[in-house]
């Protein structure tokens, strides 16, 4: 068992037993654990077990069985994310995206920068479903799937009003829309946007105004994406789809 002092993310908690729990942990420097942790309620760790909770971590590290967390200190809360439920909602799905694209134990420090800056974007005010779509997005390639929203697939040119085929995993230009009788009828400006979102800086976000019809286009495409190429069904993505209803009865 190693001890390390790393930054780390609370995916989730559970009971486990009387009042202890089991909480899982995204750390920059060693990917995911499991933790164990005694008498929780009673516990000085009593206001770091909660998802979404981003501090430094004291850690026993264990490969073989449950880990220890020791202490913590410098803790990130995100009090705005918290208080809304349509962010909590947006923010527990990208949790719970990274969770799933990611095996325990191992490292990937990227990811748990992304998802930070995520979530700290989010806190701050920007548009948390765009943010949810990049995540998306940008996260496709940990789950192996490698979607090329740039060019055409034949001919490699790029700037056209593109559509996509899932016959061949990419974009057909006009010149090509005969390869496939069965492509998407996509909007190419929705897929324009896509392509941005594989590389975009977050800062650029702050310049970036979407029309609530295109908010839609990318939730349905992005869902058919995930529906095809990662067969990905989480609690916490239907809980927003139920959501949306919700919204469109309070409007």
């Amino acid at each position: 068992m190693q001890t390390k002092e790393t930054y780390g993310l609370v995916l989730y908690n559970r009971n486990y037993r009387e009042d202890d729990k089991l909480v899982k942990l995204f750390t920059e420097t060693d990917g995911k654990y499991m933790f164990f942790v005694r008498h929780a309620s009673k516990s000085k760790l009593a206001a770091v077990l909660q998802p979404l909770t981003i501090a430094k971590f004291i850690l026993k590290l264990n490969d073989e069985g449950l880990s220890f967390i020791e202490d913590y200190k410098e803790v990130e809360t995100f009090k705005a994310i918290n208080a809304d439920l349509f962010k909590l909602s947006y923010a527990s799905y990208v949790t719970a995206l990274t969770d799933a694209a990611l095996s325990d134990h191992v490292a990937d420090a990227p990811l748990f920068a992304f998802l930070q800056k995520t979530l700290s974007l989010m806190e701050e005010g920007l548009d948390y479903a765009i943010l949810t779509n990049i995540f998306e997005i940008q996260i496709l390639e940990r789950f192996g799937v490698r979607l090329n929203f740039h060019e055409c697939i034949f001919c490699h040119r790029v700037g056209l009003p593109f559509d996509f085929s899932h016959r061949y995993s990419g974009l057909l230009c006009p010149e090509h829309y005969h390869k496939d009788n069965h492509r998407s009828h996509l909007d190419p400006n929705m897929l324009y946007l896509v392509d941005r979102f594989q590389a975009i800086h977050f800062d650029d976000l702050r310049t970036i105004s979407i029309k609530p019809e295109m908010k839609q286009k990318l939730r349905l495409f992005i869902d058919d994406l995930y529906q095809t190429y990662v067969g990905l069904h989480l609690k916490s993505k239907q809980f927003i789809d139920d959501l949306g209803t919700w919204g469109d009865i309070m409007t």
